[in-house]
């Protein structure tokens, strides 16, 4: 059952044309694996076993036919509590949701991977609407990284992260409204990608605006493709979403990256790094290097954007929760309240302000990728830190500079940005490399995260939980 948890998406869904897997094989081991390690991480906030099951049970009977729904049918997968599924209640991780409401839509996502078949396992961990990047709150309790309990996996997708790293289900479909994929990923060990803004369709309208993503988590890169393939088609409900184009991420994804010209600047020009971190990127830039790659060292010349992505933060926060009866602040947790407060002083021609600014960052980036393919960047500054901690020991509440820079300047940007293993600390935790591209350039990154992911041939390694 372990090891059958652990096989990739793409695995699975060839096994199953092959006869020698069933999709009910493949649920049982997911749901084996919640029932013995979720008590311990406390990944998923809902299972819904019997509903799986009837899932697997339908999907082995489209496979026995050869004829299933669509290229995910039968992948135990999970969606993280900010997004709807039918049924399901979405909590989002606050007190303020009543759960007792229909519950009678699904997500763009939601219903795309619905619609092939993927089986679809509960509800995943959040901090309280995404807030901040570790995964807890006042309702839902603490997520803890399958590689270390003590350590946070990250957040706000800290459920996805260490649902799919002990094999709790293959695929998660998770958000990024300032790097909640992609942290979680560097911190366990995954592959996720924020796409270029609208790419992958949402609904309802985050209150983060053009900053909040949908966006797929897996084990490998492959998968990572797999399902982008199934979760950009289109949804009418989106209407800032892009039109589809056709693409199939699975196309090229082997095809490397020699020629191509690639930017290296590890700090954005002002980051401090791990040393751990800050070799193991090193190393990254040397393996695109060896794949044929035009590396350069080069800064994009953003700098530090915080400011700019405070304000658009704050004031969606404020939107969301600005108003409420104290009583209900009251029920926010720690610091969310803050953010509320914060959001409300901030005027109309200052929000303005921080509009402006954010356009000329993302002026300089369209300008620097007209000479570079891709930016390389580590996706975080440190390793896993103290799940008791809201930030790594030492730093100031909420200073993202400190150990998360490198994020959230691409949500502000609306490019793809993607996060891929690139090794270990001594101390056996994971690390991961982010790999940003132009816009649009989504199965560009994809097939540079697949090419990196290919040559450094990680070995094959499972966290203790």
């Amino acid at each position: 059952m372990s090891d059958l948890a652990f096989l990739s998406a793409t695995d699975l869904v060839a096994r199953y044309r092959a006869r020698t897997l069933s999709p009910v094989e493949a649920t049982n081991a997911a749901l084996a694996a919640i029932r013995q390690r979720n008590p311990t991480l406390n990944a998923f906030k809902l299972v819904d076993e019997d509903f799986a099951l009837a899932a697997a049970r339908e999907s082995e009977a489209r496979w026995q036919k050869g004829a299933p729904f669509g290229p995910v049918d039968g992948v135990p997968t999970s969606i993280k509590d900010l997004i709807l599924a039918k049924g399901w209640p979405a909590l989002r991780g606050s007190r303020l949701i009543n759960p007792d409401q229909p519950w009678a839509d699904d997500a763009p996502g939601t219903a795309r991977l619905r619609e092939s078949g993927a089986v679809l396992l509960g509800k995943t961990n959040t901090s309280e609407f995404g807030w901040k990047g570790v995964t807890d709150s006042p309702l839902a309790g603490v997520t803890r990284n399958p590689w270390n309990p003590a350590l946070t996996p990250g957040g706000s997708s800290g459920g996805a992260a260490a649902a799919l790293a002990s094999g709790m289900g293959a695929l998660a479909l998770a958000t990024d409204g300032g790097g909640s994929i992609r942290n979680p990923a560097h911190f366990t060990g995954l592959c996720g990608i924020k796409g270029t803004f609208g790419r992958v369709p949402a609904w309802p309208a985050s209150p983060m605006g053009t900053l909040g993503n949908v966006g797929p988590m897996a084990r490998t890169m492959t998968d990572v493709a797999l399902m982008m393939n199934v979760i950009t088609q289109p949804d009418a409900r989106d209407w800032l979403s892009l039109p589809p184009d056709g693409v199939d991420y699975l196309r090229g994804l082997e095809d490397g990256v020699a020629g191509w010209r690639v930017a290296f600047c590890p700090t954005l020009g002002f980051a401090k790094l791990h040393p751990e971190v800050e070799a193991l990127v090193r190393n990254a830039a040397d393996v695109f290097r060896r794949m044929g790659a035009v590396v350069e060292d080069a800064d994009p010349g953003i700098g530090n954007t915080l400011a700019t992505f405070n304000t658009h933060w704050h004031v969606g926060v404020a939107a969301s929760f600005g108003g409420m009866p104290a009583d209900k602040i009251a029920l926010l947790d720690p610091g969310l309240d803050h953010f509320v407060e914060l959001g409300m002083k901030v005027s109309g021609a200052d929000f303005v302000r921080a509009q402006v600014a954010r356009a000329e960052i993302g002026a300089k980036m369209r300008l620097f990728h007209q000479r570079y393919d891709l930016l390389l960047l580590p996706t975080a500054a440190v390793p896993a830190f103290p799940v008791e901690n809201r930030d790594p020991p030492g730093v100031a509440p909420d200073d993202w500079n400190a150990w998360t820079p490198f994020s959230y300047p691409f949500n502000m940007t609306m490019q793809p940005a993607l996060s891929v293993p690139m090794g270990f600390t001594k101390a056996g935790l994971p690390l991961g490399l982010q790999i940003v591209g132009g816009m649009y350039a989504d199965a560009r990154v994809l097939r540079a995260g697949r090419a990196f992911e290919r040559e450094l041939a990680l070995p094959a390694r499972k966290p203790a939980l």
